[in-house]
């Protein structure tokens, strides 16, 4: 019989990443079907979330204003690789002992530019995505923060995330939640964007709690990320 225990050994252990958690499918319930566990495994029964630091160096260029790639291309790129390269030798552990796992990918959501198709009768409209914060969360690797980065007290806001779906029936880990952000508002007035409201949020219920974050104007923080700032982009 596979365990959580086993599972999380080997994911430290052999897959090497940094942190694990494991979220029952239950928690996803009232989720948007192109964001749920389901519609991309009909028998899923787990949501394993692992996830890599990024080293506080990556950052130093971004600091300094002398080399913004030292992040994108090792803190963002390289490191979602070796995540991917790690979700799939844990999905070969899982389906060596008798299960099954789905590697879902960690393609960014592109629901703020609508479908790209029409959908399918009874089908979700395109493309699906796991929110990998969201499932972080339900993992208890951590909390949304109010800039909607992803928090944890181990690394803060410094790590890469991925995901493994199963349906092998896990023992689950605790959602943590409130412990991390205090809505002090400095993303707020920080942000190069204007990108975080202070005063309009989006969020979920997570067994009987509301957890939210703020309602990210999604078409400022990219104008800025991709170039339109040219300090920050």
């Amino acid at each position: 019989m596979l365990t959580s225990r086993a599972v999380k050994e080997f994911a430290l252990n052999v897959a090497k990443v940094d942190l694990v958690g494991i979220a029952p499918v239950a928690r996803f319930r009232g989720a948007p079907s192109d964001l749920h566990p389901s519609t991309i495994m009909p028998g899923c029964r787990s949501v394993v979330v692992i996830a890599s630091r990024i080293p506080r160096g990556c950052y130093r260029g971004i600091d300094e204003g002398t080399h913004w790639p030292s992040y994108n291309v090792f803190g963002y790129i390289r490191l979602s690789g070796r995540l991917a390269d790690a979700a799939y030798r844990i999905s070969r552990f899982i389906e060596d002992h008798g299960y099954e796992a789905c590697c879902p990918g960690m393609a960014a959501s592109s629901r703020e530019m609508g479908p790209r198709r029409p959908p399918a009768a009874g089908k979700p409209a395109p493309d699906v995505n796991l929110h990998l914060r969201i499932a972080a969360m339900l993992a208890g690797l951590g909390e949304i923060g109010w800039s909607k980065v992803f928090l944890t007290e181990e690394f803060g806001p410094r790590q890469r995330l991925n995901a493994i779906l199963t349906d092998a029936e896990l023992e689950p880990d605790p959602v943590r939640v409130g412990r991390l952000c205090d809505r002090c508002g400095r993303c707020v007035s920080e942000c190069p964007a204007g990108a975080i409201p202070r005063d309009r949020s989006a969020g979920i219920d997570v067994d009987g709690t509301r957890v939210e974050w703020a309602d990210i104007d999604i078409g400022r923080c990219k104008l800025t990320h991709f170039g339109k700032n040219r300090r920050n982009g």
